[in-house]
């Protein structure tokens, strides 16, 4: 019943910055965990960051120190500021969220696609040279 919808790309100059978006409506708030992902056509999802309703974060390496992952538990919004933006950051972005399992987290399972059960439609981030 929760439902996911992502926005806030778009296409920007390598360098640049932006700020992607997701409203979560149905929202349990600490229930759940969330997480960004992105996918390039033809090619695996790739997770890039996870939050814990406590603030807890985790950052793929290709993102570490060029992207922070937020959430407003008030608003019900999750966000991903990307800064430094690079050509191989180009691909659609999704907001994903599951159930909060402590196990999975400690686990290592964060940015695991298959352990995510509510995704967002995505939204396009084209950089270009």
């Amino acid at each position: 019943q929760v439902r996911l919808t992502e926005s806030g790309g778009g296409s920007v100059q390598t360098g640049g910055d932006l700020t992607l978006s997701c409203a979560a409506a149905g929202w349990i708030g600490s229930m759940y965990c969330m997480a960004w992902f992105r996918q390039v056509p033809g090619k695996e999802y790739e997770g890039v960051a996870h939050i814990l309703p406590n603030g807890g974060t985790q950052y793929a390496d290709s993102v570490k120190g060029r992207f922070t992952i937020s959430l407003d538990n008030a608003k019900h919004t999750l966000f991903l500021q990307m800064n430094s933006l690079k050509v191989e950051d180009t691909a659609m972005y999704y907001c994903a969220a599951r159930r909060c399992m402590p196990a999975l987290t400690s686990l290592g399972f964060a940015l695991s696609r298959a352990t995510y059960d509510t995704w967002g439609h995505g939204t396009q981030v084209t950089v270009s040279a």
